[in-house]
């Protein structure tokens, strides 16, 4: 009976000691409203004009590509450029010789001299054939001659003004020069060889750089949008390419071009977006990602995307309050933009959201919370 009393004793020693435990040492120490506060990352509500975009892709093609061929055949004597070098409008680009094509355009000019000698003759007669006919004096068959001569001499002049126009020309086709401002090609035959006039395969391809255009598609769902911001005389909707590796801005531009038709095998609409291109960061047939701005939604409520998570009753945030302790509240997403969610409902401008650290909160719990981006204690 004695030892039994012992063991009794020691028994309730144990329970009581084990009651004495301070609250929050067990396993839920840390995560309660008495716990030690959980650290998370934090960001403020904003308000600002987030702009409606649609991203996609597309690829880089010049205004003009112009493939330079040569009109009149004959020995290609020199080229004026280095292959890859940039020419302005009218730069020459390269000569062919030109003594046949001098030698046709002297006798052009010495046959219109002469005919040009003959209706002036033929023009003299006549006048003495119409005052001899005044007088009385003269015959008419020499009149009605006379006309006919001086007619066949004036129209053969004409004929011979066209003949040296087609040979000032041709002289003209010996030196060619660049049509547009652009970038030339490779160089596909040296001096020295026979050119060939009208040959399919051009001498080298000049291609304008700036402005330049981007081509893309946006399903058919957004034309109305695009048809409206076209409208109105404006100077259209805004443009953005970037960089389809790591989203570097290339350029901004303005929509220019809506395909007259939808293509009805892929439902898309496709568009053309033009750019100035002075520092050559859009590059003819390079793909870009595009983002066609089809609106501006004014004084949106904005939060990081990173602080609204999923759950089973839809989108929600842990605001932190002022006490230090977090709240969660459910939130309607309008939208996204790049890093960012657009709140309809649920959380107002100057509250604070976790961005990092939703999983170790318990609604209610104390956090500490240090402002995303910039690594300080709040």
């Amino acid at each position: 009976m004695k030892a039994l009393k012992i063991l009794t004793i020691f028994a309730v020693a144990v329970m009581a000691s084990g009651c004495s435990e301070k609250p929050g040492a067990g396993a839920g120490a840390g995560k309660g409203g008495g716990g030690m506060p959980v650290p998370v990352t934090v960001a403020v509500v904003e308000t600002k004009d987030v702009p409606l975009e649609v991203r996609t892709f597309g690829n880089v093609e010049p205004v003009a590509s112009i493939g330079i061929k040569a009109q009149v055949g004959g020995e290609l004597i020199g080229v004026s450029f280095e292959e890859g070098q940039e020419v302005k409008r009218g730069d020459l680009l390269f000569s062919i010789q030109p003594r046949l094509f001098d030698t046709q355009l002297a006798a052009a000019r010495a046959n219109l001299e002469r005919d040009r000698a003959l209706a002036a003759a033929a023009e003299l007669n006549l006048k003495r054939q119409e005052l001899l006919d005044a007088r009385g004096s003269g015959v008419k068959e020499e009149l009605e001659k006379a006309r006919a001569q001086a007619g066949s001499t004036a129209a053969t002049v004409k004929a011979d003004e066209a003949l040296v126009l087609i040979a000032e020309t041709q002289v003209g086709y010996t030196t060619i020069e660049s049509p547009i401002e652009g970038r030339t090609g490779s160089i596909r035959l040296r001096p020295g060889n026979l050119i060939k006039a009208g040959d399919d395969e051009p001498l080298t391809t000049v291609v304008q750089l700036d402005p330049i255009q981007v081509a893309f598609a946006l399903p058919e769902q957004h034309l109305e949008a695009i048809r409206k911001g076209m409208e109105g005389g404006g100077e259209g909707l805004a443009v953005t390419a970037r960089d389809a590796r790591d989203g570097r801005v290339l350029g901004e531009g303005r929509l220019v071009f809506i395909a007259n038709t939808v293509d009805r095998a892929t439902g898309t609409i496709g568009l053309k977006g033009e750019f100035e291109n002075k520092e050559r960061t859009l590059w003819p047939g390079a793909f870009v990602e595009v983002a066609l701005r089809l609106g501006t939604d004014k004084g949106a409520v904005v939060v990081p995307s990173a602080a609204v998570t999923a759950s089973q009753q839809g989108p929600r945030l842990y605001v932190v309050k002022a006490d230090g302790t977090a709240e969660v509240r459910p939130v309607r997403v309008v939208r996204s933009a790049g890093s960012e969610s657009l709140i309809g409902e649920g959380v107002k401008a100057g509250e604070t959201v976790v961005v990092v650290g939703q999983s170790r909160i318990v609604p209610g719990g104390k956090v500490v919370a240090e402002t995303a981006g910039k690594g300080g204690a709040r």
